[in-house]
Formats: structure tokens, sequence, C-alpha cells
């Protein structure tokens, strides 16, 4: 008896043995999924992952501004040396530099033909900061759907292959079942560092908004300081 409960443990033994040395191909597993929804999925990760980077790149760009910038510009516009100022707007490659330079060309006119071609060039540029964003938006939409419809297409297999199969065993129905749960988790993953993204570069261009907002403001201050 004892013998008999020996050959059970070590047989039980061996078979969690062959379970856990069994290898997972990543790559083979993703293409179970089916091309015709991994194909959509991975180019969707591709143009979401270059829009991303070329956006940071960019609202980067337009983050750095002289510590100095307005106080220069200030001291410009009170000493009456515009064409200073004008260069000064030049040289800083940012839109809150543009933004500030038109307004600095306008200067002599009403304040309020000032102030609206600052909030017209403002919105240029914003719409420029926001270039392509609305890809990210539509990845995060798309790519989670994307995976269901891999979903219920496993699962009209699964059930395709159990009708042709007439008895149900594992190995009938676990090609479906895979191609099922793989676009599933590829489809959300894609989506959520989409949406992750997306969020992220709204924060920055938010950021980039408020500080091309106080500094017309600013500029609109420095304008009427000699009528006071």
């Amino acid at each position: 008896m004892l013998t008999n409960i020996l050959l059970q443990v070590n047989t039980a033994a061996a078979a969690t043995d062959a379970v856990t040395e069994v290898e997972v191909n990543i790559l083979q597993l993703l293409m179970e999924g089916g091309w015709y929804i991994m194909l959509p999925l991975a180019l969707m990760s591709i143009f979401a992952m270059y829009v991303y980077f070329e956006r940071y790149m960019a609202i980067r760009r337009a983050e750095k501004n002289s510590p100095d910038f307005m106080q220069r510009l200030k001291d410009y516009i009170s000493q009456g040396q515009l064409p200073s100022a004008k260069n000064l707007c030049a040289d800083n490659d940012t839109p809150m530099a543009r933004m500030l330079g038109k307004g600095i060309s306008r200067i002599g006119k009403p304040l309020s033909d000032i102030s609206t071609s600052i909030e017209n060039v403002g919105k240029l540029e914003i719409y420029s900061l926001e270039k392509n964003m609305s890809i990210l938006a539509t990845v995060a939409g798309a790519a989670p759907m994307v995976g269901m419809l891999g979903t219920v297409i496993g699962m009209v297999n699964v059930f395709l292959d159990m009708e042709a199969a007439g008895t149900v065993q594992v190995s009938d129905i676990s090609s479906g079942t895979k191609q099922a749960m793989i676009t599933t988790i590829v489809g959300l993953i894609v989506g959520i560092l989409a949406y992750v993204a997306y969020n992220h570069l709204v924060g920055k261009v938010s950021k980039v908004v408020h500080k091309m907002e106080a500094s017309s403001l600013e500029f609109i201050d420095i304008l009427e300081e000699p009528a006071r």
C-alpha cells in the first residue's frame, strides 16, 4: 500500500513538472490572435507611439522660455526700444514669444486691437500644440473595440469547432478561446496606454496655455503702465 502511495505521489510530481516546463513564445501567442485583428492593433500602437513622442518633444520646446524673458521685454517696451523687443521675441522660438511679438507689432493701436491680435495668435498656437492628439484619443477608444471584435470572432470559432467535433474537448476549443482572450488583452493594453498618453499631453498643453494667458495679461499691463 505504501508503495502505491509513493507511486501516486511520484506520478503527480512528474505531472506537475511536465506542466511547469511548458514554454510560452510571446510572439507565437500574439500571432494566434489572428493577423486581421493583431495587424490593426499593431498599427494603432505604432501611430500612437509616434504621435505621443512627436507631440511630447514639440510641447517641451514650447515650454522652454528664458527666465528673464518678461522682465527684459518690459524693460525694452518701457524704454521705447520696440525693435529690441521684437528681436527678443524672434530669438525665443516659443508660442508665447510669437504671441507677444504679434502684440508688439500692434503697439500704437487701441489696446482692444492688440488684445484681439494676441488672442488670435494664441488660438493658432494652441491648435498647433494639439496637432494630431486626436489620433491618441481615437486609438484609446478604438483599440479595445477592435480587441472585443477579435473576442467575438474567437468565440464564434469556438462554437464552430465544437459543432464540427461533435464532442467537446479542450483541444477542440483552445484555439478559438486563446484568440478571444489574446485580442481582448492586447486591445485593452493598447487602449489604456493611448488613453494615458493622451491625458498626459493634454495636461502639458494646459500648462503651456496657462503660461500664455498669464504672459498676455502681463503684457497688457505693461502697455497700460505709462497711462497710469
